[in-house]
């Protein structure tokens, strides 16, 4: 089955994105397992860019863009269907407690909207019933709220009134990538194609791509107010310190919501709800006499830095939508149109620079431009050599050297070894770790894995099942270990336990798979470059043709094939295995290779720490070389002194 864009995931963002492409004229499928278990359905429907009290700039525009839009989408989406969403420009208190913060909180905060200071007598006439500490407060009056359920089912309506065609109930298994094109996404009911892909699947997101896009569980309850109560007690949003209280029309109160960092773990818990109560209960008491009506909880999606990932990827027909944290609903119709935009139009709005996936991926703090002095200029200027950092499966690199864990005679060394290296990639054998096989004990807790990004392998598989099995066993020790968005594994699938040769078909196979269930799959293969480059066409995200067996130290054995990979190869070109000696490390990477993975010829040093430093250095020098260029080879001689200009007798 095709359609021009398929987009993964059932929430607001997804909705709001197919039924903007819808309008336009594309055909669009969005898939979902489950829309009510979305982030939408567990929100409080809060609209507040004033209040959140964004600090970064960006995020500031893009939050007070889409609340301009607001209206409008709002009012198109409730013509179209008949349904109301609860749409209630009823502005959003923020009540100040502590008396020794009234000075502070008198500051106006830095807001993209229009805020007000209150005095604690004109707040407690603005919204009676707030508790005695409440000082004062800041109002926001062009802040909103929307019954984010009833939005949901507007969306789903519209959709389906559109033509747009929603798959329920079926549930995403991985993103099939050749040649940097997603050419079909698995699921469990067969495969789906599209010209184009949307990834908005949320908290989920990480399970189908390599982003850094985590789960924050929030807990939420709601209470009704009673029926003898002749009119609504609360009607402003009360936004305060880990809590917020929203008012609905029909009587409900929301109240919510808690934040953590608990994984995918469900239900509610008595802590969580007390924690909610108690502090609902300060900011506006008389809410501790009402029946309580509802818990629930969800999912919100988050990156490191609370900002979406918007905008293009890796791949070129796959678009990201994700990340949205606390402001999915508020930033739905924004979303919607710079991705129509950019999907229909090829038009990129200059915001959406600010929230690529690329900026997790480079340091600040690193210049990624070589500059090394070639030729002074009449202004005795340096020219410059630009490099590029190493980019695997849409993640940056500064260091090309990557470097393993085993065969050192103890951690002390290892570690030291890693520090030495610079590197930013370590390989772990996944088998070794979880038996504690002699050497392994404590290394998953040895290294910071905050600094390191870690490449789980497959050593030790004789077969493609247990290549696969072992790989997602990976997938989740890195998870356990913080790296909520590593989908990397080395893949190797070795049969032989004498000589260690790479399976070719078992490798081929077994990268087929894990592709699709959205791997970064980095395969150790011969120097082959037709295996090579099936490999690549099947998605894999970098080609590890060997240099000569492993643990040999023989060098470069297989120079002329790895060249002939270099020449052909889209994808990152890592020489593994082999490597002996830092000058055959240089000359590796003066061949073109992207990167090296060196572990035997480090570890089995005399001097450990030493060898990797020189490993270092030899990397930068070859890569330096190779960008600078050789002088050409010839087969005559070529004095270095001119002939002409010189003294005669």
């Amino acid at each position: 089955m095709t359609s021009d864009v398929l987009i993964m995931g059932g929430g607001v963002i997804s909705m709001a994105i197919a039924i903007e492409l819808k309008l336009r004229g594309a055909k669009v499928i969005v898939v979902s397992r489950d829309f009510d278990a979305a982030a939408t359905h567990a929100a409080a429907g809060m609209l507040a860019p004033g209040a959140e009290i964004i600090s970064d700039e960006t995020m500031q525009e893009l939050c007070k863009r889409s609340s301009y839009l607001y209206p409008d989408w709002i009012s198109k989406l409730e013509e179209f269907t008949s349904i109301s969403t609860g749409y209630w420009s009823c502005g959003v208190l923020t009540p100040v407690l502590w008396k020794d913060e009234r000075d502070k909180g008198a500051i106006s905060p830095s807001s993209p909207l229009p805020a007000y200071w209150l005095e604690k007598e004109a707040i407690h006439q603005y919204q009676p019933g707030l508790g005695e500490e409440v000082v004062g407060g800041w109002w926001y009056p062009e802040d909103a709220q929307v019954d984010n359920r009833a939005l949901a089912q507007v969306l789903l309506t519209a959709a389906k009134s559109l033509n747009v065609e929603l798959k329920e109930g079926i549930a995403v298994e991985g993103i099939q990538q050749q040649q940097r094109q997603v050419v079909g996404v698995q699921t469990s009911a067969g495969i789906l194609r599209a010209e184009h892909y949307v990834l908005a699947a949320g908290a989920w997101s990480n399970a189908l791509f390599p982003l850094p896009v985590r789960p924050i569980k929030g807990q939420m309850l709601s209470v009704r107010v009673p029926e003898f109560v002749p009119d609504l007690p609360l009607r402003r949003v009360l936004f305060g310190e880990e809590i917020y209280i929203v008012p609905r029309r029909d009587g409900r109160i929301i109240v919510g919501a808690t934040i953590e960092n608990v994984g995918f773990t469900p239900h509610n818990t008595p802590a969580g709800i007390q924690t909610l109560l108690q502090r609902a209960i300060r900011l506006f008491p008389q809410i501790q006499n009402y029946p309580i009506q509802e818990l629930w909880w969800g999912f919100r999606p988050a990156t490191p830095d609370e900002l979406p990932i918007l905008g293009t990827s890796s791949c070129e027909n796959l678009t990201f939508a994700t990340g949205h944290y606390r402001n999915g609903i508020l930033l739905a119709p924004v979303t919607a149109a710079l991705l129509a935009d950019l999907i229909l139009e090829q038009k990129t709005d200059p915001l959406l620079s600010h929230f690529h996936y690329s900026r997790f991926h480079t340091k600040s703090s690193t210049n990624s431009m070589l500059t090394y002095p070639t030729l002074k200029t009449q202004k005795s200027e340096l020219s410059t050599l630009e490099d590029s950092p190493l980019q695997i499966a849409g993640k940056t690199f500064q260091s090309r050297l990557m470097t393993g864990t085993g065969k050192y005679r103890s951690i002390e060394e290892m570690q030291q070894s890693v520090v030495k290296s610079g590197c930013q990639i370590v390989t772990v054998a996944v088998r070794r770790v979880q038996t504690n096989a002699p050497g392994h004990e404590g290394l998953a807790e040895a290294l910071d894995w905050t600094k390191i990004w870690m490449l789980p392998n497959t050593a030790g598989c004789k077969t493609t099942e247990e290549a696969i099995r072992v790989a997602r066993l990976g997938r989740e020790m890195a998870k356990l270990l913080g790296q909520e968005d590593n989908n990397f594994v080395k893949l190797e699938v070795i049969p032989n336990p004498k000589y260690l040769l790479p399976d070719p078909i078992g490798t081929l196979q077994a990268a087929e798979q894990l592709v699709k269930e959205g791997f970064a799959v980095l395969p150790y293969i011969n120097s082959d470059p037709m295996l090579a480059k099936h490999l690549e066409e099947v998605g894999c995200a970098t080609v590890m043709p060997l240099a000569s067996p492993i643990g040999s130290g023989q060098g470069l054995k297989t120079a002329a094939n790895i060249q002939i990979i270099i020449e052909n190869a889209k994808v990152p070109v890592v020489v593994d295995a082999g490597i002996g000696a830092p000058s055959e490390a240089a000359q590796a990477m003066e061949m073109g290779a992207d990167a090296l993975l060196i572990n035997s010829a480090i570890a089995l040093a005399q001097n450990p720490p030493a060898m990797a430093h020189a490993m270092n250095l030899a990397t930068v020098a070859g890569r330096l070389a190779y960008l600078a260029g050789r002088m050409p080879i010839k087969t005559y001689a070529i004095a270095s002194s001119p002939l002409t200009g010189t003294v005669t007798s």
